[in-house]
């Protein structure tokens, strides 16, 4: 009786044999079927999960940067502000940061030409922001941002920068509940009012993005908010920060916590700032996408089925006379089990270029242009190779099945064709 190796062996050559002999054109389909099902399996779920992440993505680069300070509750501001400025002023390790004066208020377009005040006002409740225009820019980069006018100027006051979604030629679409301005445009002159004070200010330019808060704030000076609230400290509301790539966003983080920085502030990494719904978001649509995935997983092992069971039905008398001179069924079983093997690690292989010599480059240079996000492809390496060995098996399981049920036959019945 052969041994198991031996028998492996045998397997290996009648396997190889069979290959080099198939007929190409079955061969390239047969790898092209399992080429679409590994990419079925990879890049649906990678496109959904790929919205919430590069909406996240932007809200990183728009917004919390790496780690990001924000209010404690009941508190007006971030005590001791300068301080934590200060700090990060000396780290060699950060890279841009920005503080910004945050603040309620009021804008009102029409109060100039407003006549009969039963109609109501062209007016909208937005929140203020207060930001060195240089160093909001820097870390930012808001001004690329700017769909209409120009950012804030450093040596100009008077001046503010609207977010498309207060206005209502962007934001339409949100219904006719939402409070909006209508025709407001660059160069023309708003009413700012924060608390009791009031003051006008000329419109800089319109700021759009799918961060919402950044286009749904309102941009001035930090000087001109200071003069407008009323303050009388340095206090900030919020500061975001950027590290190299010599620490990590939880490292950052620890550090500022170590200089008593958590005292005062809500300190996060970006990844803590992501709002849950949206982490469950970025959960369910992973799942969708597996599921859909698992879908084409079930019909690439069909193809295999099919292909292997014809294959071995059609060389039955062959397989009979294999078995009729001492070839063991282990040896056959393992030459269906390479081929199987063949046409998954050749899908996988193939659609593994395809996705990372062209997808995802694709999408990161043009990602999807959605309401909400920039849609990327997201494809870490350990998850698509833990895909590819699910393929793998189920690839081998669908070629194992068809050659045991031929190979259990009667080896006369097999010779004789019956």
């Amino acid at each position: 009786m052969a041994s198991f190796g031996q028998s492996v062996r045998v397997g290996i050559f009648l396997g190889t044999r069979q290959l080099r002999r198939a007929n190409r054109s079955t061969t390239v389909l047969i790898i092209s079927i399992m080429t679409f099902t590994f990419l079925n399996l990879v890049v649906v779920s990678g496109i959904l999960v790929g919205l919430i992440v590069g909406g996240n993505i932007a809200n990183r680069n728009q917004y919390t940067g790496d780690v990001i300070a924000t209010t404690l509750s009941g508190k007006g501001a971030i005590d001791h502000s300068q301080d934590f400025i200060a700090t990060l002023a000396h780290d060699p390790q950060v890279t841009a940061y920005t503080a910004r004066f945050l603040g309620g208020g009021t804008i009102e377009a029409n109060y100039k030409t407003r006549t009969d005040f039963a109609n109501k006002a062209n007016s909208v409740g937005a929140q203020l922001a207060g930001v060195d225009p240089t160093q909001e820019d820097n870390f930012s980069h808001i001004s690329n941002y700017v769909v209409e006018g120009k950012f804030l100027d450093p040596t100009e006051s008077g001046y503010i920068v609207l977010g498309s979604d207060i206005l209502d030629r962007y934001s339409a679409s949100f219904g006719q509940g939402f409070d909006s301005l209508k025709n407001v445009y660059p160069g023309d002159t708003v009413k700012v009012t924060v608390g009791t004070n009031t003051r006008e200010f000329i419109v800089k330019g319109i700021v759009k993005s799918k961060v919402g808060q950044v286009s749904l704030r309102s941009f001035i000076s930090n000087a001109d908010f200071i003069q407008l609230s009323g303050r009388t400290d340095l206090d900030v509301n919020e500061i975001a920060v950027e590290h190299n790539a010599t620490i990590t966003d939880d490292q950052m983080k620890a550090r500022l916590v170590a200089d008593g920085f958590d005292k005062n502030a809500q300190i996060q990494t970006a990844t803590e700032a992501i709002p849950d719904f949206l982490t469950q978001i970025k959960t369910a649509f992973s799942l969708l996408g597996n599921l859909i995935g698992a879908i084409g997983i079930v019909v690439g092992s069909i193809t295999i089925f099919i292909v292997v069971f014809i294959n071995a039905v059609t060389r039955k008398k062959f397989i009979g006379i294999l078995k009729g001179i001492g070839v063991s069924p282990l040896a056959i079983q393992v030459s269906y089990l390479l081929q199987s093997l063949f046409y998954g690690l050749s899908g996988s292989l193939l659609g593994s270029l395809i996705l990372y010599g062209l997808l995802v480059p694709a999408f990161n240079a043009h990602p999807l242009n959605f309401p909400f996000s920039d849609g990327i492809l997201v494809a870490d390496v350990p998850t698509t190779i833990v895909r590819i060995i699910i393929l793998l098996i189920v690839t081998l399981i669908a070629g194992y099945i068809p050659a045991r049920m031929i190979i259990k036959k009667n080896t006369l019945d097999s010779i004789l064709g019956r």
